[in-house]
């Protein structure tokens, strides 16, 4: 996907090179560690509160600092997927902004914050193993450039658009966090506990389609094989794709982020319609 569009108005953290948040071990997060997370459903979404259970919800930690004294163009040029992310980022903002100004509806950008294998968030710890993820207490998309790698490795996902895809899914909490969808899927959860998977996959599928309701409103950008990168990459997250990868039999009713079916389902309707409001997956519910 051709993108070009980083300019100083987003807003960019990063906590590489500044030790981040400190664990005990300190030993470096390998890809065992990383597939680990990928089968456990840990990333593409997963709400951080879920995860750390020293966490208590709504709780927001210190504000993350820029390290090192790095500027906003030497933290999106430290390697291909910093710079891949921050244009992302710039093409998402100018994509949503307007939408939620057209329907009166007050916007805030995100922060993509980078971290190298431990960092912290206003959710807690941010370790490598999670994946990218969003911290709704500090609107922060937090991404280990490390992961793309693995992706391609590890579960042959690779490719700029299935990269994209992850900010844009990661994104598209931020757009639930705003208009308050999550806040009523975790109301929703504690109230009927036994539908709380079934909330969580309406929340995520919802992701996908609002990632790929951006990618439709950026066609001009979308080059031959990025449709293609990006369904595999559905595929190769959903659910039952991950459990068969772990040697278990998929259990609907365990799952927490949507079927592959599911998620390529979502993400090519958000990608042809390029409408927000056709992406209702509460409705079936």
């Amino acid at each position: 996907m051709r993108l070009d569009d980083f300019d100083s108005s987003i807003n960019v953290q990063d906590q590489r090179g500044g030790g981040g948040f400190p664990f005990g071990g300190g030993g470096k997060v390998g890809c065992g560690s990383i597939v680990i997370a990928l089968i456990a459903a840990v990333v593409f979404g997963v709400d951080p509160m879920q995860m750390l259970g020293s966490m208590q919800q709504g709780q927001v930690s210190a504000p993350v600092e820029q390290q090192g004294g790095a500027s906003l163009a030497e933290s999106c040029s430290v390697n291909e997927f910093s710079k891949e992310s921050c244009n992302a980022l710039s093409s998402l903002n100018k994509t949503w902004g307007p939408l939620f100004q057209q329907a009166n509806i007050p916007f805030e950008a995100p922060t993509l914050v980078f971290y190298s294998q431990n960092g912290r968030s206003g959710c807690g710890a941010a370790q490598s193993a999670m994946g990218p993820f969003y911290c709704p207490s500090d609107s922060g998309i937090y991404i280990d450039t490390d992961f793309y790698t693995e992706m391609d490795r590890q579960m042959g996902a690779g490719g700029d658009f299935a990269r994209v895809y992850v900010m844009a899914h990661e994104y598209g909490h931020h757009i639930q966090s705003l208009l308050g969808t999550s806040a009523k899927v975790r109301q929703l959860q504690q109230s009927s506990p036994s539908q709380a998977n079934r909330y969580s996959v309406a929340l995520e599928l919802q992701a996908d389609c609002y990632a790929g309701v951006w990618a439709g409103r950026n066609r001009d950008r979308i080059e031959a094989g990025d449709i293609e990168e990006g369904m595999r990459a559905a595929h190769q997250i959903g659910d039952d794709t991950l459990m068969k990868a772990a040697g278990r039999r998929p259990v609907e009713d365990a799952f927490t982020h949507g079927s592959a079916a599911q998620r390529m389902q979502w993400l090519r309707k958000g990608i042809e319609t390029a409408d927000e409001d056709q992406c209702d997956t509460f409705a079936a519910l």
